[in-house]
């Protein structure tokens, strides 16, 4: 059995050896070091090289953030926030984690006299464990050539300009939605509806997040909020979301779907019901097959159809099964998405 090698970094030594033993009594996984600085956690990344960091952010010297940044420009692993500055409602320090390049942040275990011991102990397994799966994506310290431009798509096939756009992600989402919605021209003219799966209470900020670093207006969905072109919505925590005829957004607390609720799959059936031909569907970065089905039914409809390519995947699992059962018309990483749906879309007067 091949062992998930995991090096921990954390500056408090209780902390340090609380993590240690509790990840080192899983017989999958093994502690390969354990470092309390910055510079250090950089140095054991590149010597080490394991499949698991978990990482503190308030270190000497160079902090959890650098340190995160630092490693995934130069050894990138697979990264782990485990620090006492968790605040489930701190959504900011949350997507500062994941700007940084981390994939998630935990709270860190609790004494083991605590009543919570035994349930914050096996999340940390869990979470260590998940995502040991997770393919690592670089982090490029300097930005990248600019992505070619997106195929144009036979108009024959859009009979009209897309009236809405309607996007799902999971895992790696909300860096994906920034590249995107940060690409749109300030005149988009179609609504955008956006299902991504995150752990509860973090959707206002998320919201907050894409509207101070893209420029483009995003809101959490209302029931019955009339949808208005150059906006975007988000499906508000533990509702589904979907359109009416009326062109009305109708959200819904019916019983989660694999698991989910908000789940991709309403949406886009919704939207194939709805709009047929002027929509288009995109499944981003995300574990799993949410939405894969309903994406071949939007295409039946005769909607454009969009997969994020593997590339740019943290998770390819959405994206690539909807490319598997042939759901997807186009596989493109997010800014040629961006340029695709801009292509799409009517301006309107005074964008850019």
């Amino acid at each position: 059995m091949n062992r998930i090698n995991v090096l921990v970094v954390e500056d408090s030594l209780v902390v340090r050896d609380l993590i240690t033993h509790i990840l080192g009594s899983d017989p999958e996984i093994s502690i390969i070091g354990a470092v309390g600085s910055g510079e250090e956690a950089i140095e054991a990344a590149a010597c080490l090289q394991p499949d698991v960091i978990t990482m503190d952010i308030n270190l000497p010297g160079i902090n959890g953030y650098e340190a995160t940044r630092r490693i995934m420009e130069t050894s990138p692993t697979r990264i782990i926030i485990v620090s006492a500055s968790y605040d489930p409602q701190d959504v900011a320090k949350s997507l500062r984690v994941v700007e940084a390049g981390a994939l998630t942040i935990l709270p860190p275990p609790l004494g083991m006299g605590h009543l919570e011991y035994q349930g914050r102990a096996a999340e940390l397994i869990r979470i260590v464990k998940l995502m040991s799966e997770i393919k690592v994506v670089r982090r490029w310290p300097n930005p990248r050539p600019p992505a070619q431009p997106a195929p144009r798509i036979g108009m024959q096939r859009l009979p009209k300009k897309a009236g809405i756009v309607v996007m799902g992600a999971s895992t790696g989402g909300p860096l994906v939605l920034k590249r995107i919605l940060g690409n749109l021209n300030s005149g988009f003219a179609a609504p955008v509806l956006i299902v991504q799966h995150m752990s509860p209470g973090f959707l206002p900020g998320l919201a907050e997040w894409l509207r101070q670093t893209t420029g483009f207006p995003v809101q959490v969905a209302q029931h019955r909020q009339k949808i208005t072109g150059g906006q975007a919505y988000l499906a508000p925590d533990g509702l589904h979301m979907g359109v009416d005829r009326r062109g009305r957004i109708e959200l819904s607390d019916t019983a989660p779907i694999g698991g989910l609720r908000p789940a991709i799959a309403p949406l886009f059936r919704s939207v194939a019901q709805f709009y047929g031909p002027r929509a288009v569907g995109v499944l981003l970065t995300g574990m799993g097959d949410d939405g894969v089905a309903e994406m071949a039914l939007m295409k039946d409809k005769g909607a454009v159809t969009i997969a994020q390519d593997k590339e740019s995947s943290v998770v390819h699992g959405m994206p690539g099964e909807a490319i598997k059962l042939g759901a997807a018309m186009y596989v493109l990483e997010p800014e040629q998405i961006a340029e695709l749906l801009k292509s799409l879309v009517d301006i309107k007067a005074g964008g850019d």
